[in-house]
């Protein structure tokens, strides 16, 4: 079953990376500082970014930083609906259409929300590659679960 192990790497990888990225939204004051320490390897354009970011992590409220908290908490959740679909491709492949709109709904939200919030264009397209990325591979790994469906369909 080389498809049914492909569609399990790509979802592996695709876990993997939800989580990491929801995992970077607990350490802010680390990431800030190491951000502010390594400033020099950034281009000079992030700079004043960089110390905006920095002074606003360690001036914004508690409250705020629990904010980002629950944001890493959804992406861990997020990441659980994908296990089913890990152990049974073909029956749980809806998870994957959905996560696909998901992926689509980063633009208008990042085109939308960021120039509210004061957010640099080009992180609006870093933001933005996520979805991309995460649809690509969603798409590629719906492709290959249909392939694996057609198989298991002729197999009867």
């Amino acid at each position: 079953m080389k498809t049914k192990k492909q569609i399990r790497g790509l979802l592996l990888v695709f876990i993997i990376l939800l989580a990491l990225s929801g995992i970077t939204a607990f350490p802010l004051h680390a990431e800030a500082d190491f951000m502010l320490r390594h400033i020099s390897y950034f281009p000079n354009g992030f700079h004043a970014w960089i110390y905006r970011i920095h002074h606003a992590v360690y001036t914004a409220s508690p409250l705020m930083h629990y904010g980002t908290d629950w944001l890493a908490f959804a992406h861990l959740i997020i990441a659980l609906f994908f296990i089913p679909v890990y152990i049974n491709p073909v029956k749980y492949c809806i998870n994957l259409r959905i996560a696909q709109v998901a992926c689509l709904l980063v633009f208008p939200l990042a085109f939308i929300c960021g120039p509210i919030r004061g957010i640099p264009f080009f992180h609006q397209l870093i933001d933005c590659s996520f979805g991309v990325i995460g649809f690509l591979l969603l798409a590629f790994t719906y492709q290959r679960i249909q392939h694996l469906e057609k198989y298991e369909n002729n197999s009867l």
